[in-house]
């Protein structure tokens, strides 16, 4: 089996020649260091800035030939095009946001920018914009524009994708996620949806209806399948009451997965970090090939959902990302050797972190867990 045919395998819950293992994403650092040289390749703030100040040829290029080295130096079993890894916004004559101090900058919508150096990532703080805004269900109602790719974007995935398309299994992008709409930050979201349901539940249909009108722009013909990446847990629990998520968005969820088998042909990949406990009879349902991002620090033990949901839906994690950035080899190792013991029996499973290779994670870490790995995938032992 070569990766493709082996990830394929595990998805339909059977038993490969070996665990297949693969990553949500390998972010920048970790990138360098296989590399030897700097990146953009998931270098999300590195990235923003460049775009800010027009240099979108150079991220283009960085975007198309590290991923190609670092899946060609990587025994990963599956690519994915998550953010940071293939789009390049249009040029634009805009006014790029002005920096205030070094980890600051202000649009000229007042609109506040952060630098994090834990996630190597800039996004919003301030949003003054949309905290005066007032959502009414009118404004939902119209309907959706058709929108395209743009050809630098384009370039970058078939360029790509042309160099392992059949060879490892490449989950891709699509016009969206149809997930949980919060109207504005987390705190507004949440409120609206006690607040205004009826708004919320309109949003969640008109982002339905975007995407699938223009999934046909996004979906890739030679692409496997795609990763859908919004959480919808902290470690203790959904963000919301699970009925609400049933009553509300749970119906387009559902709709948006049967158009991507039936219309694509394409497996749908669920990245959700946090304690999921009670919606995971509501992933089955909606028809997730795929559950990843396994979070053990939430209360989701890889041996648990296993034992629960095994036969149910296929299974990718088993190694904590605390563990990658803050823990030993042996630990790893350890982790490792546990997910073997416990998910690989019966197929349908993939190996991988709760998250992703994230920024501060140690390569020595990493290597670890691809030799532990290496050691114990094979089926035929």
């Amino acid at each position: 089996m070569n990766s493709n045919q082996r990830v394929h395998a595990a998805l339909k819950g059977e038993i490969p020649d070996r665990v297949p293992i693969g990553e949500f994403a390998v972010d920048f650092d970790t990138v360098e260091k296989l590399l030897g040289h700097e990146t953009y390749l998931r270098a999300k703030a590195k990235s923003q800035i460049a775009f800010w100040e027009r240099r979108y040829d150079e991220v283009e290029q960085s975007y198309i030939a590290d991923h190609i080295a670092m899946h060609e130096k990587l025994d990963l079993d599956i690519l994915v095009f998550a953010m940071a890894t293939w789009w390049i916004p249009e040029p634009t004559d805009d006014v790029p946001p002005r920096r205030i101090d070094a980890t600051t900058w202000k649009d000229k919508y007042e609109r506040v920018y952060k630098y994090s150096d834990a996630t190597g990532d800039v996004t919003v703080v301030e949003d003054p914009v949309t905290a005066a805004r007032v959502f009414t269900v009118e404004e939902f109602l119209r309907a959706p524009e058709e929108r395209r790719m743009n050809a630098a974007s384009m370039r970058v995935l078939r360029a790509v994708t042309d160099r392992f398309k059949g060879k490892k299994f490449i989950a891709g992008p699509n016009a969206g996620e149809t997930g949980v709409v919060l109207l504005g930050d987390m705190t507004r979201g949440l409120m609206e949806l006690l607040t205004n349901p009826d708004t919320v539940r309109a949003a969640a249909e008109s982002a339905y209806r975007d995407a699938t009108l223009n999934d046909k722009n996004f979906i890739q013909p030679d692409h496997d399948g795609i990763i859908w990446g919004q959480d919808w847990a902290f470690k203790t629990g959904p963000f919301f009451n699970p009925i609400m998520f049933r009553e509300i968005f749970m119906p387009w969820i559902r709709r948006h997965v049967e158009s991507i088998h039936k219309d694509y042909g394409k497996r749908v990949i669920k990245h959700a970090c946090g304690n999921n406990w009670k919606l995971l009879d509501m992933f089955v349902e909606i028809g997730y090939d795929c559950y990843q991002s396994i979070q053990p620090t939430a209360d989701m033990d890889i041996a648990e959902v296993k034992k629960q949901y095994g036969r149910k839906i296929a299974l990718w994690g088993g190694v904590p990302v605390e563990e990658m950035v803050g823990g030993t080899a042996e630990q790893v190792r350890q982790s490792v050797r546990r997910a073997m013991k416990f998910a690989k029996p019966g197929g349908g499973f993939i190996l991988g972190t709760s998250h992703s290779i994230a920024v501060g994670s140690k390569y020595d870490n990493f290597m670890a867990m691809l030799d532990e790995h290496a050691k114990l995938a094979s089926y035929r032992q």
